[in-house]
């Protein structure tokens, strides 16, 4: 037992460590308005040189001392949340790995050497996600991983039509005939990362996995490593006229699509998992706006509330003897009251609530949707993913805190250091940390004169998501899809527009019975007759036929020869 307490406490302080070295770093950079950038080569292909390269800016640096940060309070809540794991030190190891994946994802610019942080992120996170060994458990780590191996094709076709500029650094990308094949592979890529719609199913699904892995991985890690790598590519991106708006069109999708699904779940974790989708698609439809440094705002700022909540959510489950579902709790905000204080303060910062750490950059963003050229009907999708985020939080406010205890009565929730300090130390960051970046990082914005009724739009549109969530079970207390055309839209939005469904066993229902079809019917049948099996009886049938008549008397030999030799005069005549 204290050699497992041991490996956390290391690993936590030792993440401490690092991110007040990254911290450090970062200030230099800042301050002295620098990057840089380290190379070793590592050998040279027909003048083409293979460089190991470390790139040290701004944009890397803050996001690496988010990362960390949030690390070391996951391995601090792991340490109480899994001490009856008994391969907790198997458990360390891989989140240690995961950690340095990312970081290698984030340092990286040769589109080669990347690959490394990138497939890295994709087989530790398959790991992770069958950590429980089970079915259900195995078949949410298969989709995550054949998911995600969509987008490393794409890589790897990225790498191949990049070999005629004759380097793989991303920093110095130019335009080239295989221009829009290099876009569209890189795009597909980090919408499978970072699940996009159509690559959305296996987010939720990768709930699977641990509570703190679930918290590390959809706040700062794997799902904004596709993000990242938009972030990083997108002045090469950009010279395609058709690169915003289809990335604006895809991520409005997915954020309303998310919003939705998350207002009919009841499973804790896979609403806030549907909330993080929901917030890609923010940060995605950002960077559609061409509001590159707001798209990074969004993710530092999001990284930070949302694995405060995650964290919250696993003290929640853990409590509830390992329950996730929604309807089982209630009235927490008597019990626990550090722990539904923070879950309160997340979800605020997740709304966009003034002054919270995700006002500034979500607010930002609504206001720049205004003010830029666009579509009105996309402008009108995020207003409206906007409000439906607002909903979807306070539906889980009421149901967790505010609402009846519904938990059973031999239940004893009492709250622990381990499992409530990572949270305060988060929620302490959710509340400054908006103003925080703003104030060390100086972003790149365009002046944006709005009106009055423009400018408090972003405020209407979250009081009325709050005020849907807050009356629709007093006007509507027993609710429940009747008629078929509700039903029909209701099961479209548990099955996140039957995306779901469509990615895994029905997809394949149709080929595995045609399959089995013709195996039965043609290769077992008909087929192995004439070929295989068919054509070896065939011919050890006439060997034996040939066999018996040398083996005969000469008389046989006579008839055999002459009845050839009528066959030959009549087919010659």
């Amino acid at each position: 037992m204290f050699q497992k307490k041991q490996i956390y406490s290391t690993t936590s302080n030792m993440l401490w460590a690092l991110m007040g070295m990254m911290t450090i770093l970062a200030l230099n950079t800042l301050l002295l308005n620098s990057k840089y950038i380290i190379e070793w080569n590592l050998f040279t292909i027909s003048s083409t040189p293979i460089n190991l390269s470390l790139i040290a800016d701004p944009t890397s640096i803050l996001f690496s001392c988010a990362v960390l940060m949030i690390s070391a309070n996951v391995m601090q809540f792991s340490s109480s949340y899994m001490k009856d794991d008994k391969f907790i030190n198997r458990f360390s190891i891989l989140v240690i790995l995961f950690i340095l994946s990312m970081n290698m994802l984030i340092f990286i610019p040769n589109l080669i050497i990347l690959l490394l942080g990138w497939d890295g992120l994709g087989i530790v996170s398959f790991i992770l996600v069958i950590y429980y060994q089970n079915s259900k458990s195995l078949a949410a780590g298969m989709i995550t991983a054949l998911t995600n191996r969509i987008g490393d094709v794409m890589l790897l076709l990225a790498i191949a039509w990049s070999i005629n500029q004759g380097h793989w650094n991303i920093t110095h990308m130019w335009e080239n005939p295989m221009n829009n094949f290099q876009i569209i592979t890189i795009l597909i890529a980090g919408m499978t990362k970072s699940a996009q719609m159509p690559f959305s199913s296996w987010l939720p699904a990768a709930m699977a996995a641990p509570t703190p892995v679930s918290a590390l991985v959809h706040s700062s890690t794997l799902v904004t490593a596709g993000v990242f790598l938009l972030i990083r590519f997108f002045p090469f991106l950009d010279q395609s006229d058709l690169f915003r708006p289809i990335l604006l069109f895809i991520a409005t999708s997915t954020t309303l699509m998310a919003g939705l699904s998350a207002c009919t779940e009841c499973d804790m974790k896979k609403i806030i998992a549907l909330s993080t989708l929901s917030q890609l698609g923010m940060m995605m439809g950002a960077m559609g706006l061409g509001m590159l440094h707001l798209a990074y705002y969004h993710m530092m700022t999001h990284a930070l509330f949302k694995a405060m909540l995650f964290i919250c959510a696993g003290n929640l489950i853990h409590l509830h003897i390992h329950s996730q579902d929604l309807r089982w709790m209630g009235n927490t905000k008597t019990k626990i009251p550090v722990t539904s204080s923070c879950m309160l303060l997340a979800n605020l910062a997740l709304s966009g609530f003034p002054f919270m750490a995700g006002f500034y950059s979500k607010d930002l963003i609504m206001e720049s949707s205004m003010f830029t050229p666009q579509n009105a009907v996309m402008v009108t999708l995020i207003f409206l993913s906007a409000g439906v985020t607002a909903a979807y939080s306070t539906r889980f406010m009421l149901f967790t805190t505010w609402g009846p205890n519904n938990s059973p009565p031999m239940i004893l929730m009492k709250e622990s250091v381990p499992m409530y300090m990572p949270a305060m130390i988060l929620s302490i960051m959710s509340i400054l940390a908006g103003s925080m970046v703003m104030w060390i990082q100086p972003m790149k914005l365009e002046f944006s004169l709005l009106q009055n009724s423009m400018k408090v739009m972003p405020a209407y549109t979250m009081l009325a998501g709050f005020t849907m969530a807050w009356m629709t079970p007093k006007l509507i207390p027993n609710y429940a899809p009747k008629s078929s055309q509700s039903l029909l839209n209701h099961s479209a939005s548990c099955l996140m527009w039957f995306m779901t469904p469509l990615s895994s066993q029905p997809l394949m229902a149709l080929p595995m019975y045609s399959s089995q079809k013709f195996l039965a019917v043609v290769d077992q049948s008909w087929f192995e007759a004439i070929t295989g099996q068919g054509a070896h009886k065939a011919s050890v049938t006439t060997s034996n036929s040939i066999l018996l008549m040398q083996t005969s008397a000469p008389m046989n030999f006579l008839i055999t020869s002459s009845l050839i030799l009528l066959v030959s005069l009549t087919t010659t005549l």
